[in-house]
């Protein structure tokens, strides 16, 4: 199993990123997907998630400005975040589920630095 993510870096207040999440060695199509993040001294807090049929959730601090999707053919996860603000700082971990209520598997993570 592997997901790798790609697209994270140093972006200033109000600026956008998009994250990437290539993936391989499990049934992308049926598994649930997303992103979690970490920040230094925090606990892994959610993201957002996007299930096999599409249905999205988000964490309450990043609703209406990040936005999760899916492509099934690429086997790959994506996290379009808009509107950073500097508590958006952490590393980014791209995840999929197999079954229960947390992520069977886990990237690397990428950096996000939001500040001016």
């Amino acid at each position: 199993v592997q997901l790798v993510e790609s697209g994270g870096g140093l972006v200033q207040p109000g600026g956008s990123l998009k994250l990437s999440c290539a993936t391989s060695g499990f049934p992308f199509r049926v598994n649930t997907v997303g992103w979690f993040r970490q920040a230094p001294g925090k606990e892994r807090e959610l993201v957002a998630t996007v299930r096999s049929a599409g249905n999205t959730e988000y964490g309450d601090s990043v609703k209406g400005r990040f936005i999760i999707s899916r492509d099934n053919a690429k086997k790959t996860v994506y996290l379009q975040m808009n509107n950073l603000k500097p508590e958006d700082t952490a590393v980014y971990y791209c995840v999929s589920y197999e079954a229960g209520s947390w992520p069977s598997y886990w990237g690397q993570g990428t950096q996000v630095t939001v500040s001016s």
